[in-house]
């Protein structure tokens, strides 16, 4: 048992850290459904009404970087705390904006405090579980950061449609103020001293530039035709540049903003690595799937957030003894299966997702996929901080998840841009099909006649077909690609070294 707590303290702050983790997680996703009813309401354009999202991630991004930095400067517990109220406080003067620029401008703001929340969260339940139980911490703190996504957007349709859009940032208020209540007499005995260190005004300036102009590029891109936009081709050479040198300063530093030589960890890097690339896929998923369930399929925005919640149900009954035998075996072979299953249901999909699709042939592939969410997040972690000690553990987790939330942003460029652009291809390519000299075509034209259609109607009908089909086949693409990222994973995961195993 830990000296720092006894059983019960530990489960209360599990609970503590694990609300806190999934508030901010929920928080960058519950948004997205929303934006098309906020827009509506504060009289502004749904492209404007984006910004919401992108100021978000954004300032997020540029936190989580620095989160490690901040911890040595303030005091790990102290920062999590305070990043909370402050969020709290954020939130409700989100719900009260009556601006859209209002809006943007706690959102961002939002996304600047939330940033330290999850990499100290995650450093904090390390440092206060003994060895035998830290996977079964992570177990149960990873199911909050790979849940919240999907429960996000059910709950955020769900809102808008009942109530006002202002609750989707007014449910974070009561949560908040228990976290911070709670908090601060339960985790008092893991702050760390504060360090005496300098602010490298340059390198956070450096980093604020190059990461905020890269998310933003990775946000708007596919909207603004990504290097045919001036902005874009603008917001990349920024972004290099700035980067560029902040990676050689901060190689350079004695006391960096960013803790870049963690890359000299093998299993730190290999592990972040796979992170981020399975984490890209997964996120890029989680963004498709519904808009593809409610474009092609005609499904509510909250009946598609409902046909992927099964994913949740394997991880809630198996984390527990997946923990414990986590403590035994070499972890990477728990990391395969992840890999494994992840490979499984994209490649399931890819055969599976047909114009004629039922909501089977949607749970199913959800359900079994949550196996690899089990087997996932919190082995991976273990393995990416092995041999670490534990004063870097703080500028770890934020390091490492900086690269998974940035790998999320990429994933869903990714996807968006790959899904709009093999549809048109496919879209061509059906079409040449359709002409007189073509017998299917011409059986086609008749037997839409005998229905009913008349010669005008049918064009248009054969046009959204044709639409819906090219839409389903690059969605298919994608879920080929997805699972061969993860059979390459599988390959990439054993070169890092086995972790300690805890008796």
């Amino acid at each position: 048992m830990s000296q720092k707590y006894t059983r019960a303290e530990l489960v209360l702050v599990t609970i503590v850290l694990a609300i806190a983790t999934f508030m901010q997680v929920l928080d960058s996703t519950i948004a997205n459904v929303a934006v098309p009813t906020i827009s509506g309401e504060l009289g502004v354009s749904s492209t404007v009404g984006t910004w919401v999202i992108t100021g978000f991630g954004a300032a997020n991004a540029v936190s989580i970087a620095a989160s490690g930095f901040l911890a040595k400067k303030v005091g790990e517990v102290r920062l999590l705390l305070i990043s909370t109220a402050l969020f709290t406080l954020f939130s409700f003067l989100a719900g009260i904006s009556n601006s859209i620029g209002t809006l943007i401008f706690f959102r961002v703001l939002q996304g600047a405090v939330a940033g330290p929340v999850i990499p100290l969260s995650q450093s904090l339940l390390l440092r206060s579980y003994p060895p035998i139980m830290k996977n079964m911490a992570m177990a149960f703190w990873s199911m909050t950061v790979i849940l919240a996504p999907v429960v996000g957007p059910i709950l955020g349709g769900y809102i808008c449609y009942n109530y006002t859009w202002s609750w989707i940032f007014f449910i974070n208020i009561p949560l908040g103020i228990a976290i911070v209540i709670i908090g601060i007499p339960l985790l008092k005995r893991l702050e760390t001293k504060p360090q005496v260190i300098p602010f490298n005004f340059i390198s956070l300036g450096l980093l604020t530039i190059g990461v905020g102009c890269l998310q933003i590029m990775l946000d708007k891109g596919n909207q603004l035709g990504w290097f045919a936009s001036k902005q874009i081709i603008i917001l990349a050479i920024i972004s290099v540049v700035s980067l560029t040198y902040l990676v050689i300063g901060e190689l350079f530093s004695k006391n960096p903003t960013v803790d870049f030589s963690l890359f000299k960890s093998r299993n730190f890097t290999i592990g972040t690595l796979s992170v981020s690339l399975a984490y890209m896929a997964y996120f890029g998923a989680i963004v498709l799937i519904p808009q593809l369930l409610q474009e092609v399929y005609g499904y509510t925005a909250l009946w598609a957030g409902i046909a992927l919640a099964p994913i949740g149900i394997i991880p809630i009954l198996i984390s527990a003894p997946l923990a414990k035998l986590s403590n035994k075996v070499d972890i990477r072979f728990v990391i395969t299966t992840s890999f494994v299953f992840y490979a499984i249901c994209f490649f399931w999909r890819a055969f599976t997702y047909t114009p004629n699709m039922g909501l089977a042939e949607v749970v199913w592939p959800q359900f079994i996929q949550g196996i690899a969410v089990a087997c996932f997040l919190m082995p991976l972690t273990t393995l990416t901080l092995t041999g670490l000690p534990e004063n870097r553990l703080a500028s770890a987790t934020s390091l490492s998840n900086f690269f998974r939330t940035l790998a999320g942003s990429v994933g869903t460029s990714i996807t968006t841009t790959m899904w709009s652009n093999n549809a048109a291809l496919h879209h061509s390519q059906l079409v040449e099909n359709i002409n007189p000299y073509n017998p299917e075509s011409t059986l086609t034209y008749q037997t839409l006649e005998r229905i009913g259609l008349s010669l005008q109607q049918i064009p248009s009908y054969l046009n959204q077909q044709i639409n819906d089909q090219s839409l389903i086949m690059s969605a298919n693409d994608i879920f080929w690609l997805s699972g061969c990222t993860f059979i390459l994973l599988i390959m990439m995961i054993w070169f890092a070294k086995p972790s300690q195993k805890v008796n």
